[in-house]
């Protein structure tokens, strides 16, 4: 995938979110599909749990709390990246809560699944969607996720004297005026003139397409981002970005290798709670740094990186929700 044979090539243009689903999920040439070799060094980013086993226990503990009180034998991860997070959960539960519980991984990117399968083996199933991985739970089913709902293309916004543009790709930067707005809480604060948010339509649409399944369990969501009220506190230009060679890319730049780096934007922790009520419940927001704490070590330097409330402890946020009882008709 280059600019060269985009739509904007004979002088079309992508609304914004359409480009950055092309750019990461193209099954040909995406990021995600095919690009991607590796997490970590030698990779574009690194995540929490290649630093650390202190998020493997954490998100454990809760599995082992969340399993007992919905009654639930299955546990699915979301987006596994390389299968570390997985491994460090299986390791972190006691061994009688092993034997009894199927283990689940629902991943899209072809290479990914082959790293996970060779780490994790043959115990564990994969699964092409969230409502395949439910079929085989009988709806039943405690679910987590670290760094996934990033990974989905968002829309962005600008905040204009008469209402809101959103910005299309052609391939320079094109704002045009929108009414048709997305459900968000970003769409509805009272940003100054200038102003970029960034709306994750494709995570609501996507929640939207599997909830009514979920009979039953917990869900935790594990990622960086924060509440609408402070999410844009001295960001006029919003929180999209790319990563390449772990190194951070902003404006035109982040635009510049499409299918070749990762591409990612800040999570609305506002959102992920409105888009998903009535059917879920919010039983708790905390940081990073809080959830982790009674697992880490803070004398080992990625211990003590992971629960700084000043970095990565207080830039990820933890969200622990409940599905509710579906109402009888």
């Amino acid at each position: 995938m280059n600019s060269s044979n985009w739509p904007w090539k004979d002088g079309g243009k992508l609304r914004f979110d359409r480009f950055m689903d092309l750019a990461l999920h193209d099954p040909d040439r995406g990021y995600y599909a095919r690009r991607i070799r590796a997490v970590g060094k030698g990779g574009d980013f690194t995540t929490t749990p290649m630093l650390t086993p202190a998020l493997g226990k954490a998100v454990a503990a809760w599995a082992l709390d969340a399993l007992r009180e919905t009654r639930c034998r299955d546990l699915i991860e979301l987006g596994p990246g390389e299968g570390l997070l997985a491994r460090a959960v299986i390791q972190a539960l006691p061994w009688w809560q092993r034997l009894r519980t199927r283990i689940h991984l629902v991943e899209t990117s072809s290479p990914l699944r082959a790293r996970q399968q060779s780490l994790l083996g043959p115990k564990v199933r994969w699964h092409a969607s969230i409502n395949e991985a439910l079929e085989a739970c009988g709806g039943r089913a405690c679910i987590y996720s670290n760094e996934f709902v990033d990974a989905f293309p968002v829309r962005r916004f600008r905040r204009e004297p008469d209402g809101w543009s959103e910005l299309f790709l052609s391939p320079a930067e094109v704002w045009e005026p929108c009414s048709d707005l997305p459900s968000s809480s970003a769409l509805q604060s009272s940003f100054p003139s200038g102003q970029i948010v960034e709306v994750m339509d494709a995570y609501h649409a996507w929640l939207d397409t599997w909830t009514g399944h979920w009979r039953a369990g917990r869900m935790l969501t594990i990622d960086y981002g924060a509440e609408v009220d402070t999410l844009y506190h001295r960001r006029p230009r919003g929180s999209f970005r790319a990563y390449l060679l772990q190194q951070r890319l902003e404006g035109p730049d982040a635009y510049g290798n499409p299918g070749k780096q990762d591409l990612t934007a800040d999570v609305n922790f506002t959102d992920l709670q409105d888009w998903s009520s009535p059917s879920l419940e919010t039983r708790a927001l905390t940081t990073q740094a809080e959830f982790l704490r009674p697992h880490a070590d803070p004398s080992r330097p990625a211990d003590a990186q992971a629960i700084d409330p000043q970095g990565a402890g207080g830039a990820f946020l933890v969200l622990d929700q409940q599905r509710l009882a579906p109402r009888a008709d």
